[in-house]
């Protein structure tokens, strides 16, 4: 059947297709504005019926969204789904309000581009708890999030307030409008529980590390 769909295609034309069906299995989205993923955007979609069949027997599905300027691969049985722990998932509900934020001061075309002052701001104001994010913590979700093609980092020093994250269209498909509002319940519930033990103390680093997941409905990453 592979053959079939292939048939008429050139070598380099099959040899591309091997490569970007390999690079969205890895990573899950195509963003057209990464300059390193446009060509395989646009070959994508003038192949997209032989991608979307070939992908359907694999078991994942393609979304195309040419407004957004971005293709997502989903497993619909979220099979190789990732498991992001809690701060990375809260770091990526705070990409996903900023850049809605931005978006509305930029014309269409401009780019999303913000700051880790601007991330730390935001999860202050979100008072889950009274401390920025830890520099580490920071670092690498964002580095997570570059692997999905979802921000790119515009300086290599992340220790800087002033380093600027890119966010890509691609946000919008990792978490959906109706993610938002599951992910704030959730964010809530956090906050009310509180998370100390017998003493009073504060045990929320390590409850942290326990809460793989914990706002699984916010992120459609596969990996």
């Amino acid at each position: 059947m592979t053959l079939e769909l292939l048939e008429g295609m050139l070598q380099k034309e099959k040899d591309d297709f091997k490569r970007v069906c390999n690079r969205l299995l890895s990573v899950c989205f195509l963003c057209k504005s990464n300059a390193g993923a446009k060509s395989d955007y646009y070959f994508l979609l003038r192949h997209r019926e032989i991608f979307s069949e070939y992908l359907e027997v694999l078991g994942f599905h393609l979304e195309i969204n040419e407004e957004y300027g971005v293709v997502q691969l989903v497993n619909p049985q979220n099979y190789n789904r990732l498991n992001l722990k809690l701060y990375e998932s809260i770091i990526l509900l705070i990409l996903r309000i900023l850049y809605d934020e931005k978006k509305r001061e930029l014309s269409i075309s401009d780019e999303v581009i913000v700051t880790l002052g601007d991330l730390q701001d935001k999860y202050l104001s979100l008072k889950i708890r009274d401390k920025m994010i830890d520099k580490t913590t920071m670092r690498n979700s964002l580095n997570l999030f570059r692997r999905f093609q979802i921000v790119e980092l515009l300086d290599r020093d992340l220790s800087s307030e002033e380093s600027r994250v890119l966010i890509y269209a691609s946000i919008l498909m990792a978490v959906k409008v109706e993610d938002i509002k599951q992910a704030f319940d959730k964010l809530e519930t956090y906050r009310k529980g509180g998370r100390t033990d017998e003493s009073g103390e504060d045990t929320d680093e390590e409850a942290d590390e326990n809460e793989a997941d914990y706002l699984a409905p916010v992120h459609r990453l596969y990996d």
